[in-house]
């Protein structure tokens, strides 16, 4: 298995026509927009009815001890809680409207609770708990244990007056043009660094993580939830951002045997280790079908796609851990409906 760095930089200067040569052998098939919207409907329908039982689940298998006996006690149970921040997330509702819609609720079940309170759902440790365990959950319901996985990351916005997709773009068109350093940073911050994980087969999520940082950063926690978690990955595809030694090597040592796609970046090498050299060997003598496992990864960008159209592209907290605990709702409702 001999593979020279000239070879592999030539393939790479070729990746944009080799492309192209992909799409073509490799069609777009035209969506069914009838048939999708029903069957996310249902899977929706499925979501919403196996809510309840199995919010209960995650609550009953944890035993909560507080040495704490100072203060007001809670208004509501942690299930109802949890109930309540998932439904809050799903449907977009402010934590003024959500209160405000607890009212409604009052008249049935003698609750009422201020928009301040269903703030501290985000921050609630008993909540955060809760929301983990339904995650496992969800997980060993599906049987997710050995993956073949691909990961992305994206930003999420922290106002409703820029959209993080057309301002990356901007940026992007501007350093092209102009020297960085000119770039003017935004005093407020605009957007919060979400990266996700998912399983190839039952589409659903195994790892999260966000960070106001980096998506680097992201993607670590969301590495070090997937080993918290015990899940195996099989194989990987990430995107360019992760096309270097130190990532291959990090992932090699963490999950034994691990395959990893990468597309190499233009000053690529095949110096390295020994599953940086089986890569390079095998995007150099057959780039169609290396692009073939890559473009797996679609299924990253089409899972955030799906996310953004069910709870929105905005993230309403400020506060780095209340931001997790919205991604963390968006994940858990992503997984909710691929449960069928």
């Amino acid at each position: 298995m001999k593979v020279k760095t000239e070879e592999v930089r030539n393939v790479v200067a070729l990746l944009d026509d080799l492309i192209v040569q992909y799409k073509e052998e490799h069609p777009t098939t035209k969506r069914d927009w009838r048939t999708y919207e029903q069957r996310l409907a249902q899977r929706l329908r499925t979501a919403f009815r196996e809510l309840k039982p199995l919010v209960h689940e995650a609550v009953s298998s944890i035993r909560f001890v507080s040495g704490e006996t100072r203060g007001q006690k809670p208004v509501l149970t942690v299930e109802q809680r949890t109930l309540a921040l998932l439904i809050k997330h799903i449907i977009g509702k402010s934590n003024r409207n959500m209160a405000s819609m607890f009212v409604i609720f009052s008249l049935l079940s003698d609750i009422d609770v201020s928009y301040k309170t269903v703030e501290r759902f985000y921050s609630d440790p008993e909540v955060i708990a809760v929301l983990h365990n339904l995650h496992i959950l969800l997980l060993k319901n599906k049987r997710v244990k050995e993956i073949d996985g691909s990961g992305d990351g994206t930003g999420l916005s922290l106002t409703v007056k820029v959209h993080y997709a057309s301002a990356a773009q901007k940026l992007k068109e501007k350093a092209k043009t102009a020297n960085t350093q000119n770039i003017k940073k935004h005093k407020k911050r605009l957007f919060v660094y979400s990266f996700k994980l998912i399983d190839l087969k039952s589409h659903m999520y195994v790892g999260y993580g966000t960070s106001i940082k980096s998506e680097k950063e992201a993607f670590l926690e969301a590495i070090k939830m997937i080993e918290a978690l015990g899940i195996k990955l099989l194989s990987l595809r990430l995107d360019r951002y992760y096309s270097c030694q130190k990532y291959v090597k990090m992932l090699r040592e963490k999950f034994e045997n691990i395959e990893i796609t990468l597309i190499p970046k233009t000053n690529a090498t095949i110096r390295g280790s020994w599953e940086w050299k089986r890569m390079m060997y095998d995007f150099v003598t057959d780039p169609i079908a290396y692009l073939e496992d890559y473009f797996k990864r679609n299924n990253s960008e089409g899972g955030f796609s799906e996310d953004k159209k069910r709870t929105g592209w905005q993230v309403g907290q400020k506060k780095p851990e209340r931001i997790d605990t919205a991604d963390l709702l968006t994940m858990l409702w992503h997984n909710l409906s691929w449960q069928e």
